[in-house]
């Protein structure tokens, strides 16, 4: 049996109140719990001095039977002079998963793709231009030889 320091909410809708508990770990969250330690107010002012109040000796007490404190309560506790509480330090947490990496990677291809299709399609246009306005040049005649064409049509 593992047992847990953490806190139970009570209070009504958006105003919450919270009692510091030792329960075991298996026991949900506002379920049963073996003693009452304290009781957290986050409804006033931090330098409150009834925002959180903690029982130190069975706090301490309890720490010494084993029980481990949430993150929160330890928080509570340091400041209580208590409980030796440390941030944690999770330098992976913001690092994307396994097929985030993969989606990434095929991004990236696609997009070194269409720019190795660009920078060809604009080399390509410069060594052309002679031969497009030739052609340009020939379709201009036939196109004015069409027009007499449909002009004559219509004066008969």
């Amino acid at each position: 049996m593992s047992v847990k320091i953490r806190l139970a909410r009570g209070g009504a809708k958006k105003r919450p109140y919270y009692r510091i508990v030792v329960a075991d770990s298996r026991m949900p969250r506002d379920g049963r719990f073996i003693e009452k330690i304290g009781a957290y107010n986050p409804m006033l002012p931090k330098d409150h001095e009834d925002r959180v109040k903690v029982d130190v000796e069975k706090a301490a007490e309890w720490i010494k039977k084993g029980a481990k404190p949430s993150d929160r309560v330890a928080r509570f506790l340091k400041d209580a002079g208590v409980y030796e509480w440390t941030p944690g330090n999770n330098p992976k947490k913001g690092e994307p998963g396994e097929k985030a990496k993969e989606r990434a990677e095929e991004k990236a291809e696609k997009e070194a793709a269409k720019k190795a299709a660009e920078e060809e399609a604009a080399a390509a246009p410069a060594e052309e231009e002679a031969p497009a306005e030739e052609a340009a040049a020939e379709e201009a005649p036939a196109e004015a030889a069409a027009e007499e064409k449909s002009e004559e049509e219509k004066s008969e």
